[in-house]
């Protein structure tokens, strides 16, 4: 593909939540909480399995990638969008935007398949648990992260090369706290028919193909679960999957509430709020979802800590 961007513009304003001066301080002191609880919490999860050989499984292997990935996530947006309220500034460049724009790509689709993964490891663990360590195997576990990556770069990396492709006249407006993909495209002054196809196109084949093999995972773990005949049982099995449930509720109830709405106006304020529930807050609960509901995970941070175990 050979570039030929005709862009007039060197860079764009992210107008970002409230035109208000006087709330800009409380904002800023907001999101900065929040977004040092998601690298401080995903960074003790991380160490917690890192540190414990009994954590060393397919099941937390997933989700230290899980962990590290929403760090990433929340690290293409958020230290941006500190800066500009921290120096009342609204810009960025035009090469940051793109930038953030891939990155935000590549961190969300990744979370998209890695969640994918570990709810075919719940899969198996429950419905074929005789066979668990035989299919899970770390060359399978190691080869599954790897394909995620390599289809979230290529992903990533073509629609930022479709996106240099289009003209950029006078609207320099971006109506979020980061770069997203329909904002900038919307901006364009060119014909942004092939980028719109191929930007649907992968929501529905990237983001609905791993939710398909999600909710069928689960449909098997249900059906699984409704045959153990002890109460114990049910619990058990229902608790090892109850945590990467809950997650997967937060990340794919708000972000397709977000771009199943896209017909809304781009300059619509509820779509940036909404957007931060699956880019700020989704992996801000990970690492309290995990371990206030896993054992294992629990006992590991109170070694960490210095807490005696029990």
């Amino acid at each position: 593909m050979e570039l030929s961007n005709d862009t007039k513009i060197s860079e764009f304003l992210l107008l970002g939540f409230s035109e208000e001066p006087e709330l800009q301080p409380l904002i800023f002191g907001f999101f900065l909480s929040m977004y040092l609880i998601t690298v401080f919490g995903n960074l003790l999860i991380i160490l917690a399995v890192s540190s414990d050989s009994h954590l060393h499984t397919p099941m937390y292997f997933f989700l230290t990638n899980l962990s590290f990935v929403d760090i990433c996530f929340t690290s293409t947006t958020m230290p941006k969008m500190l800066q500009n309220m921290r120096t009342q500034s609204k810009v960025i460049s035009f090469a940051g935007c793109i930038s953030q724009m891939y990155f935000f790509l590549l961190c969300a689709l990744l979370d998209d398949f890695v969640l994918s993964v570990m709810a075919y490891d719940r899969f198996v663990a429950i419905c074929h648990p005789l066979r668990y360590t035989v299919i899970m195997n770390p060359q399978l576990c190691g080869l599954l992260v790897l394909v995620s990556w390599i289809i979230s770069v290529l992903n990533s990396m073509t629609q930022s090369l479709m996106v240099l492709q289009l003209s950029f006249c006078t609207d320099m407006e971006i109506h979020h706290f980061f770069c997203e993909l329909n904002q900038i495209v919307g901006n364009a002054c060119s014909d942004t028919f092939l980028n719109d196809m191929v930007m649907y196109l992968a929501i529905v084949l990237l983001g609905g193909v791993p939710l398909a093999g999600i909710m069928y995972s689960y449909s098997k773990i249900v059906s699984t679960i409704c045959r153990i005949s002890s109460a114990q049982g049910k619990y058990k099995a229902f608790s090892t999957c109850a945590s990467h449930l809950s997650v997967v509720s937060l990340f794919y109830g708000t972000s397709l509430g977000v771009y199943l709405s896209s017909a809304a106006p781009l300059n619509s304020h509820s779509s940036a709020v909404a957007s931060v529930m699956y880019t700020v807050v989704t992996p801000m609960l990970n690492p309290f979802i995990y371990s206030l509901r896993n054992r294992d995970i629990k006992r590991a941070l109170k070694r960490i800590i210095g807490i005696p175990v029990m």
